[in-house]
């Protein structure tokens, strides 16, 4: 169901983005036209002017009422039927073209009839890198005695210049569409190797526990067993038989949990309760096994009561004494410290062991992390604990952070909501 809906997301991402370019390109494709409809415009209400100043003067007024046509998108041509002067013409040309704001370059020629053919052709360039002479070339067209022709050589790339918003803009949205589908890409390669990872876990978790199984039972009888209940060595051993499966259990236990938990969210069942009992409970049984380890509260009432699951309360507090003692090179001293502020309740586990490296200490809440440190090696386990600890606080919508002692050792804190 999950990989469903993970895939419908992707695929509602990748339409609406694919969406998103094909409609801002052809918003840029109609910019364009728009744009080229309005210099034909502008190009033609110039030309018009030029043409009615060259008819100043004469002793005839045109007879043409538009002597301006439009032969492709970059070539006009204006019937005068009057004789008038090149630089005259280049003048007004240059004149009505800034009034117009034309500013890309143009070409003109004029037709002569004694030759008839066009002649006098001229590059007017706008830039100054385009200073230098161009050869023009301009066709005749019958009909017409006394005419100029105009062309535009660089409409296109001017064209494309004035639109420089819209084609930043597509390129962006090609980048972020590219980004999107190599982010995607690498999504799904991640999670096949996280399916391989939680496969691979939990094939090899099922493989230790059966024979694990039968080491236990054939253990538990041989302890029985008169022979060896008389030999204080061979009793010895078969104990340390037991135990130590019984702790590989309990760590492929874990293991199996947490993999559960990765697809299958852990079930929580809140009741109010006292959380001073519980920790009391828990530093009892903690002190079963660490009998060394001196652990206290400090609190000023012992009426505090939380919404939560007292199974995995009692495994969460358990877990961070734990974790507490272990990494400990001296006799462990663990205080935890309660408190009420506003509407948060707090707990401080402050302990006094190796501590952490500041560059690592956010680390330490993640899937399999073990602080590399000269207890690493001795620490039995798979780095599961404080994973484990974070995903019940998540669950509870608690929050939880770690920071270094000022002088030795760590503080793990959490902050509950509760009621007075």
């Amino acid at each position: 169901m999950k990989i469903n809906k993970l895939n419908s997301i992707i695929l509602l991402g990748l339409v609406a983005i694919i969406s998103i370019l094909v409609a801002q390109l052809l918003w840029t494709k109609e910019a364009f036209t728009l744009e080229q409809k309005k210099l034909n415009q502008k190009a033609n209400i110039a030309l018009l002017e030029v043409a009615r100043k060259l008819y100043e003067g004469k002793d005839h007024e045109s007879s043409c009422q538009n002597p301006v046509q439009k032969i492709s998108n970059d070539y006009y041509i204006v019937n005068i039927q009057n004789s008038f002067e090149p630089d005259i013409l280049e003048f007004y040309l240059r004149s009505e073209f800034k009034k117009m704001n034309i500013t890309t370059d143009f070409e003109y020629a004029v037709y002569n009839c004694q030759s008839d053919e066009m002649v006098y052709g001229k590059y007017i360039s706008f830039s100054e890198k385009e200073k230098e002479k161009k050869t023009v070339s301009f066709p005749k067209h019958k009909n017409l005695v006394y005419y100029f022709a105009v062309r535009f050589p660089n409409e296109t790339t001017y064209l494309f210049s004035s639109m420089r918003f819209w084609f930043v803009l597509s390129i962006a949205l090609i980048l972020i569409l590219l980004i999107y589908v190599y982010s995607i890409f690498t999504l799904l390669q991640q999670k096949k190797y996280s399916e391989l990872q939680r496969d691979f876990i939990n094939n090899m978790t099922h493989e230790f526990k059966t024979p694990l199984s039968s080491i236990l039972i054939a253990s538990k009888y041989l302890i029985e067993q008169n022979p060896i209940k008389e030999d204080k060595k061979l009793y010895t051993y078969t104990d340390i038989i037991i135990n130590q499966s019984n702790k590989l259990n309990h760590h492929i236990e874990k293991i199996l949990n947490i993999a559960k938990s990765d697809y299958t969210p852990l079930e929580i069942k809140k009741e109010s309760v006292l959380i001073v009992p519980i920790i009391e409970e828990t530093i009892e049984n903690i002190q079963l096994k660490y009998p060394e380890a001196v652990i206290k509260i400090e609190t000023l009432s012992n009426d505090y009561k939380i919404e939560t699951d007292v199974f995995h309360f009692s495994n969460l507090v358990y877990n961070l004494l734990d974790n507490a003692v272990k990494y400990c090179s001296k006799t462990p001293e663990i205080t935890i410290g309660i408190s009420a502020e506003n509407s948060t309740l707090k707990l401080a586990f402050i302990d006094n062991g190796i501590g952490i490296s500041p560059k690592n200490i956010s680390f330490i809440f993640d899937k399999f992390y073990r602080a590399q440190n000269e207890k690493s090696n001795e620490v039995n386990g798979f780095g599961l604990g404080l994973y484990y600890v974070k995903e019940i606080c998540n669950l509870h919508n608690w929050k939880i952070k770690a920071e270094n002692n000022s002088k030795n050792g760590i503080t793990i804190t959490l902050l509950i909501p509760f009621k007075k």
